[in-house]
Formats: structure tokens, C-alpha cells, sequence
């Protein structure tokens, strides 16, 4: 599990950057939540995949693909929360915000990741 956790970590930075720089430009045009909320969609199919492939080696199904918005629920729940008390109440910087409030999203969103994944009949045993 820990070279799990590890690869979720690297591709959570790579998709940080996918998020990141369409946000920047959408952040151009739009409020930041809805930059936020926009980004998000836009790097969620390549976080689908990335951890399909790399994290948990699993075939990618239509059933997996379907339930994975779970994973980015709670990662957007987390995420959102975190901007919206950064920028409206702390009064960070909008374009800073979603890299700290994603932080405290990583761990959430690792537990719901996996169980999407690797449901529990494509667990191996830890003996």
C-alpha cells in the first residue's frame, strides 16, 4: 500500500497542475468558484486514469469511471470548503488558495479512491 500512497501523491501533483493552469486562465473570466468548480471537471478524467494505470493497476471500467465523480466529490467537497474559507474569510489570494485547501483533501480523497478502484473482491490479501 505504501507504493499506493506514493503514486497517488505523484500523480496528485501532476494533476494539481492540470487543475492549476486552467484555473489560472479561467480565473481570467470567471468568479474562482467557478474557475474552481470548472478546473475540477476539466482534470478529473485524467486523474481517472492516471490512478486506474499507475496507482492501483486496475483495468478502467465504465462502472469505475461512473463512481470516481465520488472521488472528486469529496476531494471538491474538502477542496471548495477550503477555498471559500481561505479567500472569504482568511482573505488569501485567490489564485493561491486551491494549493493549500488541496492539502487537506489528499488523505480524504486517498480512502475514497481506493475503495472506487479496488473494490474489495480485487483486494489482494495482506498476509
Amino acid at each position: 500500500m505504501s507504493r499506493q500512497i506514493l503514486t497517488f501523491s505523484v500523480i496528485g501533483v501532476v494533476n494539481t497542475g492540470t487543475y492549476y493552469g486552467p484555473y489560472l486562465v479561467l480565473l481570467t473570466r470567471f468568479p474562482y468558484l467557478v474557475a474552481h468548480v470548472l478546473a475540477t471537471l476539466l482534470s478529473m478524467t485524467g486523474s481517472f486514469f492516471l490512478n486506474a494505470w499507475f496507482t492501483y493497476r486496475t483495468r478502467p471500467t465504465v462502472r469505475k469511471f461512473l463512481l470516481f465523480p465520488l472521488t472528486n466529490a469529496a476531494n471538491f467537497l474538502v477542496t471548495t470548503a477550503g477555498v471559500y474559507v481561505l479567500v472569504d474569510l482568511l482573505r488569501l489570494d485567490s489564485r493561491y488558495a486551491p494549493l493549500l485547501a488541496s492539502l487537506a483533501a489528499i488523505p480524504v480523497t486517498f480512502v475514497v479512491s481506493r475503495r472506487i478502484m479496488v473494490p474489495k473482491a480485487e483486494t489482494p490479501e495482506i498476509a
